[in-house]
C-alpha cells in the first residue's frame, strides 16, 4: 500500500501529477532542457511581477528584461508577515506553510503552493530511488530532533509511524543512549539511515570504539543519507567503514527544495529540475564554474511565494564539468555569516577553525565531538566532549596548528563538557561568532 503517497494526496498535494511532470522534465535533451529552464525562470518572474505586490515593490521600476538585473532577495527581506508576501489568490488556507530553522540568523515563515510542494516530494522520491529507497515501503532509522512537549512529541511519533520511520531523539547522545540505539538496530530491519550529520557521526564513533560493524548486526541496511550539517571527508570514510554502506550527502533548504544530492557515481548533483541555481560574486554577477561564490537560488514553480534570485546564505562552487542539465556542486563551505574576523584584519570562513582543529583533535579517538565559538577578535573557545580532558601537549598541538594555518597570538580557551548543546531542532552548529 502506498500510504505515504496517499497521505500527501489527502493533504491536497498532487504527487502523481508532480512525478509525471518531473519525468517529463528529466526526459529532455541538454539543449531543450536549458531552454525549458530559462523559459520557466522567466515565467515565474513575470508571474510574481503581475500577481505579488510585495515582490513588485522590491523590484520597483527596475528594468529586469535581463536576468542579471533581477534584484537579489535576502532572508532579511522576508521577515515581514507572511500574508503580505503571498501572491494574489493565495492565503494561509490554501498553501503549505512552514518555517526555516533560523541557522542563518534570519528565521522566517514561508509558503509553497500545493503543486510546488508536491514537486518537492517528487524530487526527493526520485533521488532516494537512486538507492532503491521507497518512502512507502523502506524503513528509516531517523536521527532528528523531536518536540519535547507531550502533544508535539506524540504528534511527531505518529507521523513517524505513518511514514515508516523510527526516530532516535538526538538531544542526549550519551554512551547509555548510544547503547540503546545499537540495541534497536540489532533487532530491527532498518533499510536506511537518515538524519543530522553530527549525530550519525557520533554513533559511528561509538561503533568503532566497540569494534562493531553495523552491517553485521543489521544486514538489511542499504544506505545512509546525512543532511543539514557539514559532511567532512574523514567522517564520511569513518561511516563507510563502520556502517558498511554508501554515505550520501543531502543539501537542502526547507523553503526551497532538495538542492543537491550525491548520485551513485559520487557526484554531488544539483537539482536543476525545480530550481535554478547560480553562483555569484560580491557584485551579484555569475562566476565561472570552478570559482567560489554565493549560492543564489530561484524556485521555478512556487507561485504562492517568490523565491527569485534568493541568497540562501551559503558559499559554494560548481564543477568545471557542470552542464545546464547536470550541474555538480564541487564544494560547499557553509554559511556566509559564519565568518571569523582576526586581529590582523583577515577574515576566514569559521569552518577553517573547525577543519584545522578537527585534523588534530580526533587523532586518538579521545574527543567525540566539539564546536568552536569566537568570543572576541582574538579569542576562541573550543568546547568538546571527551573521555578525558585534553592534556597540555594536546592543547599546544592545536594552538600550533591554528597559528600555522591562520595567524599567531590567538587566545584559545578549552572547555570540556558532558554533552554539547544543540539547537531546538537538534542541529549542531560547528562554528559560531559571538562578536559583531
Amino acid at each position: 500500500m502506498n500510504l505515504f503517497n496517499l497521505i500527501l494526496r489527502l493533504k491536497g498535494f498532487p504527487i502523481k501529477e508532480a512525478q509525471l511532470h518531473l519525468k517529463h522534465i528529466q526526459s529532455q535533451g541538454e539543449v531543450d532542457f536549458e531552454a525549458c529552464v530559462k523559459k520557466q525562470r522567466d515565467t515565474i518572474l513575470n508571474y510574481h511581477l503581475q500577481n505579488n505586490v510585495y515582490y513588485k515593490n522590491i523590484v520597483g521600476g527596475k528594468d529586469v528584461s535581463e536576468w542579471n538585473d533581477v534584484p537579489i532577495l535576502y532572508k532579511k527581506d522576508l521577515q515581514i508577515q507572511l500574508k503580505k508576501r503571498l501572491s494574489k489568490g493565495f492565503s494561509k488556507k490554501n498553501v503549505y506553510i512552514n518555517k526555516t530553522s533560523g541557522s542563518s540568523g534570519h528565521p522566517f515563515i514561508f509558503a509553497k503552493d500545493s503543486y510546488c510542494h508536491a514537486l518537492t516530494w517528487a524530487e526527493i522520491f526520485n533521488r532516494f530511488s537512486w538507492y532503491n529507497i521507497d518512502f512507502n515501503s523502506s524503513y528509516q532509522a531517523r536521527f532528528y530532533g523531536i518536540p519535547l512537549d507531550t502533544i508535539g512529541y506524540k504528534k511527531e511519533r505518529l507521523k513517524d509511524w505513518l511514514s515508516k520511520r523510527y526516530r532516535f531523539p538526538i538531544f542526549d547522545l550519551s554512551e547509555k543512549k548510544l547503547e540503546g540505539i545499537l540495541k534497536k538496530f540489532s533487532n530491527t530491519s532498518f533499510d536506511y539511515i537518515n538524519g543530522y550529520t553530527s549525530s550519525i557521526v557520533l554513533f559511528a564513533k561509538y561503533l568503532r570504539s566497540k569494534n562493531i560493524y553495523l552491517k553485521d548486526i543489521c544486514p538489511t541496511i542499504k544506505v545512509c543519507m546525512v543532511t543539514s550539517e557539514m559532511l567532512f571527508e574523514t567522517d564520511k570514510l569513518l561511516m563507510e567503514e563502520v556502517f558498511g554502506v554508501p554515505i550520501i550527502n543531502e543539501y537542502g533548504a526547507s523553503e526551497l527544495d532538495l538542492i543537491a544530492f550525491t548520485n551513485p557515481t559520487g557526484q554531488f548533483v544539483v537539482n536543476s529540475e525545480t530550481l535554478f541555481v547560480e553562483i555569484l560574486n560580491e557584485e551579484n554577477k555569475p562566476v565561472p564554474n570552478g570559482t567560489l561564490g554565493r549560492i543564489v537560488i530561484t524556485s521555478l514553480y512556487n507561485k504562492a511565494h517568490p523565491f527569485i534570485r534568493y541568497d540562501i546564505g551559503d558559499f559554494g562552487m560548481l564543477s568545471e564539468k557542470s552542464t545546464a542539465k547536470t550541474p555538480v556542486l564541487k564544494e560547499l563551505i557553509g554559511r556566509t555569516n559564519d565568518i571569523a574576523k582576526l586581529p590582523s584584519g583577515k577574515t576566514v570562513p569559521g569552518l577553517t577553525f573547525y577543519y584545522v582543529t578537527k585534523s588534530i583533535i580526533e587523532d586518538d579517538g579521545n574527543v567525540k565531538e566539539f564546536v568552536i565559538e569566537q568570543l572576541a577578535i582574538d579569542t576562541f573557545k573550543i568546547i568538546y566532549v571527551s573521555e578525558s580532558e585534553l592534556t597540555n601537549k594536546e592543547s599546544k598541538k592545536i594552538e600550533d596548528a591554528l597559528y600555522k594555518y591562520l595567524e599567531n597570538n590567538l587566545t584559545l580557551i578549552f572547555e570540556r563538557v558532558a554533552v554539547l548543546k544543540r539547537k531546538k531542532n537538534g542541529k549542531l552548529k560547528q562554528f559560531i561568532s559571538l562578536i559583531e
